[in-house]
């Protein structure tokens, strides 16, 4: 049965609660098989027949705005696709010269414009250096997350749908899920 690595965006902050014990009965009880969670912050493991990730994504969605009474957009990857983002990111050099405070990674649902991913890389921010791959963004902070000028809302404008997770995270949900 495929396995998938499911990243929920926007769930545990502003209100838009998620218990993820109560995720994880939700997932269960609607036939998904070995559904595990990560910390709060919706990072999501489960298998199904169901092999596209576009597919389910968009059934997940439905499923959790019918229990959970808000919309949940959903950026899936396969177990190797996750391995190979933390295999990418350990392969960049420091743009930052040594001066990262933070490295973090966004998922897109979709692959990055050829034309997004140039400005993307362009970003030239003091202190923040962005790196775009295919549906990723690596990026690098060298001051405290709440002072940097990127964020998920800059990332998303033109209707792009994304998330984003700390290095770390993603080195543990690939420790953890990357088969």
């Amino acid at each position: 049965m495929p396995r998938h690595v499911v990243f929920l965006r926007a769930v545990n902050v502003g209100g838009r609660w998620v218990k993820m014990q109560r995720l994880r009965e939700v997932l269960t009880t609607a036939g998904y098989d070995d559904v595990q969670t990560h910390i709060q912050s919706g990072n999501v493991f489960l298998g199904t027949p169901m092999r596209s990730p576009q597919k389910v994504g968009a059934v997940l969605e439905q499923l959790l705005e019918a229990e959970f009474g808000f919309a949940i957009p959903c950026v899936v990857r396969s177990p190797a696709q996750l391995r190979a983002v933390v295999e990418y990111a350990d392969g960049l050099a420091d743009p930052l010269d040594g001066a990262t405070l933070r490295r973090y990674v966004t998922f897109f649902r979709e692959p990055l414009s050829e034309a997004r991913a140039i400005a993307l890389s362009e970003w030239g921010e003091p202190g923040e250096r962005l790196h775009p791959s295919g549906g990723e963004l690596h990026w690098w902070l060298g001051k405290p997350t709440h002072e940097a000028k990127i964020s998920n809302a800059r990332l998303e404008r033109g209707g792009l749908v994304a998330t984003t997770r700390d290095l770390k995270v993603v080195r543990t949900l690939a420790d953890k899920w990357g088969g």
